[in-house]
């Protein structure tokens, strides 16, 4: 049998090289994937890799320190916190020892973090909820739900997470397959006459994004562009209905 094709790493390396941003893989699956409520640190990053989930719980940091032996380089790592109140789950300390010295492409915090001028300095590649100065506890505590966690590490391990200004988009390990690529490629089309027809053809909005009049009046595009047309019929950003 012949070597079995990584998808993954096809998908990262497209999303890489062309910096598909959160928005269109958020459109790529369906309207999809985001991770509620975290923001960029720090403006103009954009990271991505496969997602190493880390769980942590009751205003403790303690399962923190433990798991982030395991981060291996290049990984997105995203910490998710259960009831730690308004504390922050990590500060500079960690955030250099999985950026730096791990190798992480990116860690994104479900919660709060601490240090926030230093992680600024730095220019750190962190994406969290918010900033507080107060931290919390290194000792062992309630772990986090078991089956939440089941349901997060379900959602999220072993998918690419997409970093940028506008948040964090996850794709999940059973979307990574030909379909998936195709789709985001389809996407980076869809967007490159989007802006032909609004910047050069000076269409409106309702005409090029509901209308989608690029598909029949066709005498002003490029020919690159009309060869695109048959692929580019329907929505790409429509949600299945059913699964």
């Amino acid at each position: 049998m012949g070597k079995k094709v990584s998808y993954k790493s096809k998908i990262i390396d497209f999303c890489t090289e062309n910096r598909v941003s959160t928005t269109e893989v958020a459109d790529a699956l369906g309207k999809s994937g985001v991770l509620p409520k975290v923001t960029a640190l720090n403006p103009n990053q954009y990271r991505v890799g496969p997602v190493r989930a880390i769980f942590t719980a009751h205003n403790s940091n303690y399962a923190v320190h433990e798991q982030i032996r395991e981060v291996k380089k290049g990984e997105v790592v995203i910490i998710f916190a259960h009831a730690c109140e308004d504390r922050a789950i990590i500060g500079d300390l960690v955030s250099k020892y999985i950026l730096l010295y791990k190798g992480a492409a990116a860690l994104v915090v479900q919660g709060l973090v601490r240090d926030a001028a230093t992680l600024k300095r730095q220019n750190y590649s962190v994406w969290a909820e918010g900033v507080s100065p107060l931290g919390c506890f290194n000792d062992p505590a309630k772990p986090y739900p078991e089956d939440l966690e089941k349901q997060m590490r379900a959602t999220y391990e072993g998918g690419i997470a997409i970093c940028d200004d506008g948040g964090v988009t996850v794709i999940p390990a059973d979307r990574l397959n030909e379909e998936m690529l195709t789709q985001l490629k389809l996407i980076e089309m869809q967007e490159d006459i989007w802006f032909f027809c609004l910047d050069t053809l000076k269409w409106d909005t309702k005409k090029i994004v509901c209308d989608k009049a690029y598909l029949t009046e066709q005498s002003l595009l490029s020919s690159t562009h009309i060869e695109q047309l048959s692929e580019l019929s329907k929505a790409l950003d429509q949600g299945k209905t059913s699964e």
